[in-house]
């Protein structure tokens, strides 16, 4: 049984979620989407902006699936999972809209934790928007507005008709999460191949795209940031099992998302591995090409991200030299 693809909407209040989810379901994509909205109050608003062009709407009020209602989310999902075995529905693609204080991580952790969930959905990408006039203030007074962009996947920056130079936003932007390109996108309408089958949680060779590097000192501090790690040195299993495992029990809360390509010492293939907070995975690929420099890449996104820290663990793990 194929799973459903899920894409997760997130972004701060007002940075066009209910605006891009509209045009995605009027857009001749041929799929069969269901939706799942994140509201606060009880009377829901946006599945009447919506319409009804998705396939069925659950809508989740009065509170943040991210953290108290949790259960709800889970509810939710299984309500659909229903309908479709029973032919009430169907479906094939499933979109989460969060509400705009939301914490995308547990929420992405819900697809990882539960039993019959992580079987017949498969988390696609998270997509988060930023609101190109407002960003850098809420990103000034609210964390959860850079942690939304942690998370991401696909970042869409929105009201650039508007919003002037935006620049040095894309830069603060790329200074928090290094492996999620940025596009920009005006009243929703975007290609929806940008969005839809960003594979953003399966293992593969794309650790982050080549950023430009950026020699200031930017003028305003983020909480949330990403740091690359490349070693030219080949790396013992068992000994990036011990890092990874001291790095989680001192600062899982702060890593939210963190991805890799590790060069092992005396293994022809490379291993890949990938994590959101305590939980990680990890697989063989591919052998390494014989025009290839072996090499392992990593990036890791977090809130205060203990650079120092994760630099030295790895740093530990070099050969050592004869003496």
């Amino acid at each position: 049984m194929t799973p459903i693809a899920v894409t997760l909407l997130t972004g701060f209040l007002g940075a066009g979620k209910t605006t891009l989810l509209r045009h995605i379901l009027h857009e001749q994509h041929g799929y069969k989407i269901a939706v799942i909205e994140n509201e606060f109050g009880e009377v829901p608003v946006d599945d009447q902006l919506i319409g009804d062009r998705a396939t069925q709407i659950k809508t989740l009020t009065n509170g943040c699936i991210c953290c108290s209602r949790a259960n709800e989310l889970e509810d939710a999902l299984l309500d659909l999972l229903d309908g479709l075995d029973n032919g009430r529905i169907a479906f094939d693609r499933l979109i989460i809209e969060c509400t705009g204080m939301a914490d995308p991580g547990p929420i992405i952790q819900t697809f990882f934790s539960h039993e019959v969930l992580c079987q017949r959905y498969l988390l696609d990408g998270v997509i988060t928007l930023v609101d190109a006039v407002h960003a850098d203030k809420q990103m000034d007074q609210f964390t959860i507005a850079q942690s939304q962009v942690g998370y991401a996947d696909r970042i869409l920056l929105t009201k650039t008709d508007i919003a002037g130079d935006s620049q040095p936003l894309r830069e603060r932007l790329q200074r928090i999460n290094a492996r999620a390109p940025l596009y920009p996108v005006v009243h929703g309408a975007i290609d929806l191949g940008l969005l839809f089958n960003v594979n953003g949680f399966m293992l593969e060779e794309n650790v982050v795209a080549p950023q430009p590097r950026f020699h200031f000192i930017p003028d305003r501090q983020n909480d949330i940031s990403s740091i690359v790690v490349q070693l030219d040195y080949p790396l013992e299993l068992s000994a990036v099992s011990r890092a990874m495992e001291n790095l989680l029990l001192g600062f899982a809360d702060n890593l939210l998302r963190y991805k890799g390509m590790l060069w092992i010492a005396d293994q022809p293939k490379r291993l890949l591995f990938q994590g959101v907070q305590r939980l990680y995975s990890a697989d063989w690929d591919r052998e390494w090409a014989a025009e290839e420099t072996p090499g392992s890449t990593m990036v890791f996104i977090g809130i205060q991200l203990p650079e120092q820290e994760i630099r030295a663990a790895f740093a530990d793990l070099a050969p050592r030299q004869d003496a």
